[in-house]
């Protein structure tokens, strides 16, 4: 993917509506496109698998389908802040042969569909996890009040010395 691989992707970027979206996608099934960020979010089941951006299509990925897009040459969805560049290392660029493959884009979106009802998946304890900690966290505040409180009468007593 060279240079000249960004200009043709361009033109094609300009063509991703919601109809290029749905044909592109049209074997591997029904999606819903909704609009996200700069662009869109593309789901099957309630579950988002794409993204179509200003930056090209990315397809939801983890450790078992990343290795696939290392060796496509794909990069990891960037964006830039004022401050640095945040790489977010759960969507991957589509390999651009894919758009003229649509059997074989399919599968691609069927693998990253997987990666990403096993991301839920593994998303579900976390929140049982946070709703548990939130509980035990009012006593230590009330707690840490009273401890500082007798710090300052410390400090007040060495004051008086």
């Amino acid at each position: 993917m060279g240079p000249g691989f960004r200009q043709d992707d361009d033109e094609e970027r300009g063509a991703m509506d919601r109809e290029f979206l749905i044909d592109l996608f049209a074997d591997f099934g029904p999606v819903t496109i909704r609009k996200m960020f700069s662009g869109y979010g593309i789901s099957a089941d309630g579950t988002n698998f794409a993204l179509a951006l200003r930056a090209g299509l990315f397809l939801r990925a983890d450790e078992l389908t990343i290795p696939d897009f290392e060796t496509e040459g794909s990069k990891p969805f960037q964006y830039s802040t004022r401050a640095k560049t945040v790489t977010v290392n759960s969507y991957w660029e589509l390999p651009a042969r894919l758009f003229d493959d649509s059997q074989e884009l399919a599968q691609w979106a069927r693998a990253a569909l997987a990666a990403a009802q096993r991301a839920k998946v593994k998303q579900r304890p976390k929140g049982k996890k946070a709703s548990k900690k939130v509980a035990p966290k009012k006593p230590v505040a009330r707690k840490r009040p009273a401890k500082k409180a007798v710090r300052r009468v410390g400090k007040a007593k060495r004051a008086h010395r």
